[in-house]
């Protein structure tokens, strides 16, 4: 992945055991969706299908960011703003502006 500016990889997040299980399991399935579209683009489904499809990809990417957004705040933003790093409000602003494009 390449990073804009280098900010996606200046910071670093150790997550627990559980967590960790859990994203990568979600992401195995959004994989396993994306595969089956192309799928049935190679079979030339029908073109409503693979809409509905792409709309429950859509759905579940969704999902994913809702949960890692409200454990990134729980942990990281919670942890910043007890040691006094108030720019983690702004950074987290920044992030959410991105997210509602």
């Amino acid at each position: 992945m390449k990073c804009e500016n280098n900010e996606c990889c200046s910071k670093i997040k150790i997550r627990e055991e559980k967590e960790y299980k859990d994203m990568i399991h979600r992401l195995n399935r959004i994989e396993g969706q994306v595969r089956g579209i192309k799928r049935m683009v190679e079979e030339n489904a029908y073109c409503t299908d693979i809409l509905i499809q792409v709309s429950a990809i859509h759905s579940a990417l969704n999902s994913f960011n809702k949960r890692l957004l409200s454990n990134h705040i729980n942990t990281c933003v919670v942890e910043k703003i007890k040691e006094g790093d108030q720019e983690v409000v702004d950074e987290l602003v920044d992030t959410l502006q991105k997210l509602m494009k």
